[in-house]
């Protein structure tokens, strides 16, 4: 398994989502996230089709509008989105639960590459079934604390932006 661009550029932008609602922030325009994850936005824009359409992401059009989370954090585990986005988490094909195609080796239930590869597969799953939406932006918020940054989306991550541009 191999997290593609698009599936990382997902989690990234599903994570500054719930940053936002953590910040009180109801809507956010995707060109906003795109400046803030340095993510094209038309590519982006492509993303949040394939999330609306699996109703993780929800929006509103015209002006002050944006998107938002479909679900609380806690409900959107990142196994989820990356099958959603990449497809299946096994490495190869005869391992997997959602897209299984039998293999080339002559005895599959005792190849020990096979075997070897199912084990990847359940560790894999574990993790990213395990961590949910919500799991992962704590942890950016409790990493930028210990920084001594802003909190993402909040009034203080404004005014010092502000500040900042000010200063240049």
């Amino acid at each position: 398994m191999k997290l593609t661009k698009r599936g990382e550029y997902a989690l990234r932008a599903l994570i500054d989502l719930a940053l936002a609602r953590e910040a009180g922030r109801t809507l956010v325009a995707l060109k906003e996230i795109a400046a803030r994850e340095t993510i094209p936005l038309p590519f982006l824009e492509q993303i949040f089709v394939q999330l609306r359409e699996a109703g993780i992401v929800d929006g509103k059009r015209g002006k002050g509008g944006g998107f938002f989370l479909a679900k609380v954090p806690e409900q959107i585990p990142i196994g989820e989105v990356v099958r959603l986005i990449d497809g299946p988490l096994a490495p190869i094909c005869c391992v997997s639960l959602t897209a299984y195609a039998k293999c080339s080796c002559p005895d599959e239930e005792h190849c020990g590459l096979r075997l070897l590869m199912l084990d990847v597969r359940n560790a894999i799953a574990n993790i990213l079934d395990k961590i949910n939406l919500a799991q992962a932006a704590k942890a950016s918020i409790d990493k930028l604390l210990e920084s001594g940054l802003p909190m993402p989306f909040s009034k203080d991550e404004v005014q010092a932006k502000a500040a900042l541009d000010f200063q240049i």
